[in-house]
């Protein structure tokens, strides 16, 4: 009779079943046989979690037992089991392991063993917990701007969608909370993708609360806004009728030019990877390179390989490599084998296109840096761009000028059309207001055409300034129809309004609403804000607005609105590949807990 086998789901290898059901030896081959796992667990990334404090329950926080005499609460400890569990992404099973019991009964003698099925729904009472909580504080958020994000998993198969919501919150703090994770089935239509973020807002309540909507450039995004923007209207008037909706990630643009430009020197490119994967591909030449460097007293961090779909990862790669450059003629002479050296002229090109790129670098920096509503930000980054790729342009070497023309013209295929987003943001970051603007456009817009956005720029400022005093009015009103209800929902009889109770009346009005475009005259009028002592870097427009809101009442909640608003798609991004980022706790909560389920 022919027995039972095991077979490797990486490698292929068979193992026969062992009669006593022990499956350690397969544990063992995948620990220390099996490549391809091994290859894959060095792959895989984590989420790299730091929850704040404040995101911990109160409840949790401080000793189960203040003194012997107190009673064990087995309540409170499998709450926090289940908030350890999703923090640090542990398998339900640990609590069943040994080391684990041995652990908790060192500590507390008086602790209950409980199963995973039983820290299965503890962390199901957690997210749903978490979840109430979210969707109240989203009844009070004013506006909330969205970005969202496609993935497919590798081992899966099977597509994902997830879907952030940045909003300011009651202490003019920017928040970011993921709001769906969802399997997008294919086919992948624009319409599809559209229905699944709708079908998500509604989940919420929150349809006809969103202001902007945050996309990469892949093609079925155009579709998927455009058939959002039709059903979104329906619950709400867009601002601007929507001219602020569809914001395109910044990240991606200028990934596009920095590839179209690396793409003109790819064969150098390619010499330095094969040289970089060469050398790391065995400890021996990596002792022999390290050697060589000693000897030579060369610093720098040890050699880095790029990733093809990152353009920082390419330049990191060349910038680390150029240090070296001098060690591989030498690792050359001790390895023949090694055949893909850079002649000096390459090295020169390298050194070239790695003074173009650092600027790219740190505005990538910037900009993922998701933390900070950075829109106010990017307007002087894309003039620092726009700047450098002129200059490049003027270049002695033939292949810089292909390269800048190369990475000009995409520049222009996007920024031909006046960044609505950028431009108000950058206007409402006090320390710039219209100078930014009234500097940057002519240097980045020709002639005529960069005084007429200057002037579309002023006029969408005073046009979303009107509909916010209109807004504000409407809700006055609706505030004012409500007070004649009682408690207990019983509308009371009117009382005859008297003369002063009439003046009150217009004296509160005028003060709550101040005259239209006072506060925008008034605003751009008044001298920039100059931080102290070179406070430029640690500058945040919001807590400028938090301070300035009672002078500028309406002037405020627009400008928290538009700040709000992410340029990039990193925030979703960063949900798949977390690797080196911060994920707050509460959209871990909404990630994990679906998936383990």
């Amino acid at each position: 009779m022919e027995r039972k086998k095991w077979q490797c789901l990486h490698c292929k290898r068979t193992y026969v079943v062992v009669a006593s059901g022990s499956t350690s030896h397969l544990k063992r081959h995948l620990r220390e046989v099996c490549l391809i796992y091994k290859k894959l667990a060095a792959q895989q990334q984590k989420l790299n979690l730091k929850p704040t404090q404040s995101m911990i329950d109160e409840k949790l926080s401080g000793p189960l037992l203040m003194n012997l005499s107190a009673k064990y609460d087995h309540e409170r400890q499998r709450e926090a089991i289940a908030h350890w569990v999703m923090m640090h992404e542990h398998p339900f099973s640990i609590v069943e392991e040994e080391g684990f019991l041995f652990m908790m009964k060192c500590s507390n003698f008086s602790y209950e063993e409980i199963s995973r099925k039983t820290l299965k729904n503890e962390c199901v009472a957690v997210y749903e917990s978490e979840r109430k909580k979210l969707k109240s504080t989203l009844r009070i958020v004013n506006k909330i701007c969205l970005t969202t994000d496609l993935w497919k998993s590798q081992n899966q198969k099977i597509e994902y969608m997830v879907l952030t919501g940045h909003f300011i919150d009651a202490d003019w703090v920017l928040q970011k909370r993921v709001l769906g994770f969802v399997h997008v089935p294919p086919p992948r239509h624009g319409v599809d993708i559209a229905d699944a973020i709708f079908k998500c807002l509604k989940e919420w309540g929150i349809e006809n609360k969103i202001f902007s909507v945050s996309v990469d450039n892949a093609y079925y995004n155009d579709r998927c806004l455009k058939e959002l923007k039709v059903l979104l209207s329906r619950h709400q008037k867009l601002v601007l009728d929507g001219k602020l909706f569809h914001v395109r990630c910044c990240a991606h643009i200028l990934n596009l030019l920095v590839e179209d430009g690396i793409g003109r020197i790819r064969e150098i490119v390619e010499k330095v990877h094969d040289s970089v994967r060469f050398i790391n591909q065995s400890e021996a030449r990596l002792r022999t390179f390290s050697e060589i460097v000693q000897q030579l007293k060369l610093g720098g961090k040890k050699l880095i390989l790029d990733c093809p779909t990152r353009w920082n990862s390419t330049y990191q790669m060349l910038s680390v490599a150029m240090q070296f450059k001098e060690a591989f003629p030498h690792f050359q002479d001790r390895e023949p084998s090694y055949t893909t050296l850079s002649d000096e002229d390459d090295w020169e090109k390298v050194e070239k296109v790695c003074k173009l790129l650092e600027v790219f670098n740190f505005v990538t920096h910037i900009i993922y840096g998701s933390e900070y509503p950075t829109s106010n930000l990017y307007l002087t980054e894309v003039f620092q761009i726009k700047q450098l790729l002129d200059q490049a342009v003027q270049d002695e070497s033939n292949f810089m000028k292909d390269m800048a023309n190369a990475m000009k013209e995409k520049f222009d295929k996007y920024w031909s059309q006046c960044n609505l987003v950028m431009s108000l943001a950058s206007v409402l970051d006090p320390r710039i207001k219209m100078m930014g603007v009234n500097m940057c456009f002519p240097l980045i817009y020709p002639g005529d055409e960069a005084r007429k956005n200057i002037e579309k720029v002023h006029k969408a400022l005073n046009d979303m300034y009107l509909e916010y005093v209109d807004r504000l009015h409407e809700h006055r009103e609706e505030g004012s129809s409500r007070t004649s209800a009682g408690q207990n929902g019983l509308t009371l009889e009117p009382t005859r309004p008297t003369r002063w109770s009439k003046l009150m009346n217009y004296v509160q009005e005028q003060q709550a609403i101040p005259a239209v475009k006072s506060e925008v005259q008034e605003y751009l009028n008044e001298p920039t804000y100059k931080p102290n002592n070179n406070g430029h870097m640690s500058f945040c427009a919001l807590e400028w607005w938090k301070l300035n809101s009672g002078k500028y009442k309406v002037l405020s909640h627009m400008a928290t609105d538009v700040l709000a608003i992410s340029i990039s798609t990193v925030a979703s991004e960063s949900t798949f590949s977390a690797g080196g980022r911060v994920i707050d706790y509460s959209e871990l909560l909404y990630i994990l807990l679906p998936l383990k389920l």
